[in-house]
Formats: C-alpha cells, structure tokens, sequence
C-alpha cells in the first residue's frame, strides 16, 4: 500500500519506520522544520528492541506530495486533527482510507467532517515510544492496535490493513469491539498522563509511591464509569493490568506536555 502518516511524532515515526521496514511505501507529513530538515538529511534513527537503525523517508508538508495514496494514518495531537486532515484528505483521492489511532476522543467525527465516515478506520495502539532527540524515536517494549470501521460494519479494507501492520510487527487486530478498548486506553492516559504531567515525575516513579498508584487507579475508574454511563463496555482489570505493566516496563517514560493551540498541517 501507499500510506501517508500525518505527524512526524514518537508514534508516526515509530509506525512510518515500522510500516517502511516491511516494505510498504511509506511518506510521512510534517508541518514541524526542524524534524522536517533532520529526518531529510540525516534520516529517522529508530531504536527498539531490534536494534538502532537509520531509515530514509519521504518527508515534507502535506502539498508536497501527490496522490492517490491507499491509506492515510493520523497521528497528530487531537486538537491539530481537523486542520491536519483538510490540508492532507486531496491526498487521499476518491478511494483512499483514513486512519486514526490516535489517543482520546472525538478525532474520528473530525476526521469525518471531511473525509465519508465509510472510508474511516478507528482504533487505539498501546505502542509505547518516546522522541528522544528531533529525527530520533526510541520504543522499547510491546503493543498491539486495535482497529474497526467507524460505521461499526465489517470491511475487507479493515483486515487488509490489519494484516500490514501485523507484517510490520505492530501487532494489529481487527476488533468490532474496539470503542470499548478506546475508552479503556482514555482511562489508562487519563491516570498516568494527568499525574505526570501534575508532578512532573516518570510513570516508574508515580508507581514507587502508594498514593501514586491509588490516584492513578481512582482517576481510572472515575473514567470508566463515564464509558458505562455511555453503556460502553469497559473491563476495570484490564485497566489495571496495563497500569501495572507500565509501572513496571515503562518506568522511565514521561508524558510529554502540550498547550492547546491550533497549528495547521
């Protein structure tokens, strides 16, 4: 497939390199210079579990390229989503996917607003990565993404696309339940996100502390009963589980801050 990945961040850069690795051909849309300039010259240095490499992609503002393309991934922050996909949607011609597996809410009806909600693929990954230096992502540890069509039907596009990102090692599940693993994720970033941000501690710390690990486990389930009142099905356990798993293998990740303005892509 021809994929376009919007937003040249940890995790754009992570799936870009994962998903060029496995052959696809991959172009990644930036509006940032400074990570536009380094990942053009000097390349994207990925470093994960399989080693440090230094792959060569296409890398430019959302005009600089030409479509059609099969499928394109956004990975901005929400509130850039529906700037981001105006600029870059011409790319996407008359067939063409859009993705979002982005965190929190609302970036699927965004999206929607200009490409039809049956040419759009939701979902969640639980990838971690970390931009360590500009052209320069680290992910170390395991993920998976979850995805499915925002019109709730199964779709041959949706396994096609499942399958590619499992070839390149992303672990990708075609999963008609996944507004649930949406909300879940929700509840995950909101415990650790918010308390790092708060404290300007890493998760590992946040996990050495008791209280800690009680916020963290408060504000998760506040967030869940949400998603029930919604009469969302969410799994409680399932949430802690990954808690726990993030205290322990992520210990050095921080969040990264951001303010809320808007930027065009």
């Amino acid at each position: 497939m021809r994929i376009g990945v919007i937003g040249a961040g940890a995790m754009g850069c992570l799936f870009a390199g994962s998903l060029a690795e496995a052959e696809e051909d991959v172009f990644l849309i930036e509006v940032a210079q400074t990570q536009i300039e380094t990942i053009r010259d000097r390349g994207l240095r990925l470093d994960t579990d399989c080693g440090s490499r230094v792959l060569h992609l296409p890398i430019g503002e959302a005009q600089m390229f030409s479509g059609p393309c099969d499928l394109l991934v956004v990975f901005t922050k929400s509130f850039h989503t529906r700037a981001a996909i105006r600029t870059a949607a011409p790319l996407l011609g008359s067939s063409g996917i859009a993705m979002t597996v982005q965190n929190g809410l609302g970036n699927a009806e965004a999206i929607a607003q200009v490409v039809p909600e049956d040419r759009i693929v939701v979902g969640m990954t639980t990838w971690p990565a970390d931009i360590r230096a500009s052209g320069h992502v680290v992910s170390h540890g395991s993920g998976e993404v979850r995805i499915w069509s925002m019109t709730r039907k199964p779709s041959d596009v949706v396994f096609k696309i499942a399958r590619s990102l499992s070839c390149a090692g992303l672990n990708c599940i075609a999963d008609p339940d996944v507004e649930s693993a949406i909300w879940e994720k929700l509840a995950f970033n909101a415990a650790l996100n918010s308390l790092c941000a708060a404290s300007g501690l890493t998760v590992g710390s946040i996990g050495q502390s008791g209280t800690g690990r009680r916020l963290a486990g408060a504000i998760a389930s506040e967030t869940l009963a949400v998603a029930r009142a919604l009469s969302i099905k969410v799994n409680k356990d399932r949430v802690q589980k990954a808690l726990d798993h993030a205290f322990l293998s992520h210990r050095d990740h921080k969040p990264r801050c951001f303010r809320t303005c808007s930027r065009d892509v």
